[in-house]
């Protein structure tokens, strides 16, 4: 377990226009019932996609907090092992959300599909026009509406030393139900956080028993420094490169480091 990050003493460059909300017809004029529902919420902000299929693409990030692992490497500790933030009725984070001119929306945590309301959620932002990631370990299933179903499941490399969590984390890390209802629903991308070469059988193991295509595949590397970043891409390109798959980047760290609001 490690502390939260430090913030950045200058914020990265904010690439979506604020723009004003009250220009915006209300969402909600017929659904007055999900107005208040509850979502805890650790920050809502403006960013590039750092990962995966929509690296570099300019994108607000909803993220939410509270999970139901313990990843010994989790880099949003503020979400899960020391989880902050704050509870907001529904309508004040779409509010939030439509102050940016910015197509792509990510929610993601913590894991944000503990909450019910994610499923309003994710029904209130379509009817804005947003492009929607969900970021999700893949533990819990909800009927949500999303473009892209980020799926990144935790290998056991990610399980942590410290009880009782150890074994709660074990115990709750595969789902394989709740991943086969993502796949059958939802387009989807696998991200794998790869921590040494020996992970690369367990990914393995997950490609082999949900049937998944090979361009559907992302390594990603457990780093918390640009360094990191660097050292470990170069022998998940060879890995990747032998078995038809895919390296993510992990352009947020590569920029500014492991920080809040990047």
């Amino acid at each position: 377990m490690r502390a939260s990050p430090t913030p950045r003493s200058t914020p990265p460059e904010i690439v979506c226009r604020s723009m004003s909300f009250a220009s915006l017809s209300s969402p909600f004029s017929s659904r007055s019932e999900t107005r208040s529902m509850p979502l805890r919420i650790s920050e809502i902000y403006a960013a590039e996609q750092g990962e995966g299929l929509h690296a570099g693409v300019p994108s607000i990030f909803v993220r939410t907090t509270g999970c139901n692992l313990r990843c010994w490497y989790c880099d949003t500790p503020h979400t899960s092992w020391q989880p902050e933030g704050e509870i907001l009725p529904l309508d004040e984070v779409v509010r939030q959300v439509a102050e940016f001119d910015c197509e792509h929306v990510v929610v993601t945590g913590g894991e944000p599909l503990l909450q019910p309301a994610i499923v309003p959620l994710t029904d209130e932002l379509h009817r804005l026009g947003k492009y929607l990631t969900i970021e999700t370990a893949g533990t819990v299933y909800r009927p949500l509406v999303a473009d892209l179903v980020s799926l990144s499941p935790k290998l056991a490399n990610s399980t942590p030393a410290d009880p009782p969590w150890n074994a709660r984390h074990e115990r709750l890390r595969h789902n394989p139900e709740a991943l086969e209802q993502f796949r059958a629903r939802h387009r989807c991308q696998w991200k794998f956080v790869i921590d040494s070469v020996v992970d690369l059988a367990d990914v393995e193991r997950y490609v082999a028993e949900l049937s998944l295509s090979a361009d559907e595949i992302w390594l990603m590397p457990q780093a918390r420094t640009p360094e990191e970043v660097r050292d470990k891409t170069a022998f998940l390109e060879v890995a990747a490169r032998e078995r038809g798959w895919r390296v993510s980047p992990r352009l947020h760290i590569e920029k500014y480091g492991n920080v809040r609001g990047t």
